[in-house]
């Protein structure tokens, strides 16, 4: 699984950037300032680094003029700032690309798996039983042959296995693929989608092994 370190002091936008990205499929930690960044580069191996100008202590710029001394880790500069002097500056200390604010989530993550592409951190691969999914390709498969899952079945797939062990009830996973596919889906088309998404990845539907049931809570994944 891709590792971001998010780099940013807004708690709102900390809170709902590291839902969508990990509903998306990526494992995110944050930092609000220069000095817990780089401790936390120090320490751990992450794939990317989304990194504000502005923060808490510190400046975007040195954090990122330190990654690239000392790493190959790629960074996308995440900011308010979208002057010219900020992004020439931001590339310059080697910023892999500059996405201003307020920008569409999924812009961002196109961006992300972009950069990751580019930059060959592309081993990306979560699993669930015996279906595979590439979150940078964006590709389920089970025992090598393609899923083919519409857009919401692939995304119903990923908040699963990010809550892996976790009952879900209907209305957390009603409230997930609202906020991701940014359209109405009701009660009835869940039970649809979850029937859709079962009969693709269950080797039997009719008694699924990997989405089960759990009578008046909602659902679970463990496998």
């Amino acid at each position: 699984m891709t590792k971001i370190l998010l780099v940013e002091d807004d708690k709102s936008i900390i809170a709902n950037l590291t839902e969508f990205l990990r509903t998306e499929g990526f494992s995110v930690q944050h930092a609000n300032g220069q000095k817990a960044a780089l401790e936390m580069v120090d320490e751990e191996a992450f794939d990317l680094v989304l990194l504000d100008i502005s923060l808490s202590d510190g400046n975007g710029f040195a954090v990122c003029s330190a990654i690239k001394a000392d790493y190959q880790i790629p960074v996308i500069f995440l900011t308010a700032s979208g002057d010219e002097y900020s992004t020439v500056t931001g590339f310059n200390l080697g910023a892999d690309d500059y996405i201003a604010k307020p920008f569409r989530p999924r812009e961002l993550v196109s961006r992300i798996k972009n950069v990751l592409r580019l930059t060959g951190n592309t081993g990306t691969t979560l699993q669930l039983g015996n279906v595979l999914v590439d979150t940078v390709r964006g590709v389920a498969t089970k025992n090598g042959e393609d899923l083919f899952l519409s857009a919401l079945e692939y995304r119903l797939l990923l908040v699963f296995i990010n809550n892996r062990g976790a009952v879900l009830s209907r209305t957390q996973l009603l409230e997930a693929i609202w906020n991701i596919a940014g359209e109405y889906v009701n009660d009835n088309t869940l039970t649809v989608y979850i029937k859709r998404l079962r009969e693709k990845i269950e080797d039997d539907p009719q008694n699924p092994a990997v989405i089960k049931t759990v009578r008046g809570l909602g659902y679970k994944v463990d496998v």
